[in-house]
Order: structure tokens, then sequence, then C-alpha cells
């Protein structure tokens, strides 16, 4: 650490409880940030040795991004889920076929919550299994 931070560091272990969720409030008001709990973006961090009265407000940041991965193919339903995949993908009989036989396999990536947990539910309507992460 730095002198600086480690002066800053000092001052803040002499602060009194009061004083602690005063300079909070302070922070909240001149950064626009929050010290309110994971629910707005937000996770607050007890600093060890500030005896609980200080924290630390660090963003924590919300996946927006999900990949839809095809995890099983039962041979019985192969066909149903080859037709599923080709619908999502765009891909050619082939390509698809390819796909589908080297399960565990991506078969869409990066797309909204809403769009990978529709490319599932069709993918399990068909019979198959997968994922979204």
């Amino acid at each position: 650490m730095s002198a600086k931070t480690d002066e800053i560091l000092e001052k803040l272990k002499t602060l009194s409880l009061l004083e602690a969720a005063e300079l909070v409030k302070q922070i909240e008001e001149a950064f626009g940030v929050s010290a309110a709990a994971p629910v707005g973006g937000f996770a607050i961090a007890a600093v060890p040795g500030a005896g609980g009265a200080a924290a630390v407000v660090e963003e924590v940041e919300e996946q927006t991004e999900f990949d839809v991965i095809l995890t099983e193919v039962p041979a019985d339903k192969k066909i149903a889920i080859l037709k599923v995949v080709r619908e999502l993908t765009g891909l050619g009989l082939k390509e698809a076929k390819e796909v589908v036989e080297s399960a565990p396999k991506n078969i869409k990536e990066g797309i909204a919550k809403e769009a990978a947990e529709e490319a599932k539910k069709k993918i399990e309507e068909a019979g198959g299994k997968a994922t979204v992460k």
C-alpha cells in the first residue's frame, strides 16, 4: 500500500460507528453509489481491522449474455433434436448432425437470458438435455 492509503486506513480505524455511518452516507452522495445489499448491483465488504464500522462498496457485475449447451442426445430422439438444432443455429443438415453427435456442444453463445431459456426449452421438448450458462 502507499503511504497515502495507509494514512487513510489508520484514520478510518479511529472512527466511531456513528462517524463511519455518516462517512458511508457522504461517500454514497459524493460518488453516486449505494452501500445497499447486492439487489442494486453492489455488495458491501467489511474492512478487516476496522471493527466492522467501515465499509467498502464494490460493484457486482450481472451476467447479461448466456450460452446454451446441448448436453445429452438420446439415440431415439436424435432426429427431433437435429431439427431443433438446425432451427436454432441455421446450420445445414451435415453441420447440425456433427453438432448433435458431438454433444456436449455449445448451440448458441452470447444470447439474452430469455432466448437462452427458450432454446433450452425447445431442446428439452424434443427429448434432449441442455444447460444455460
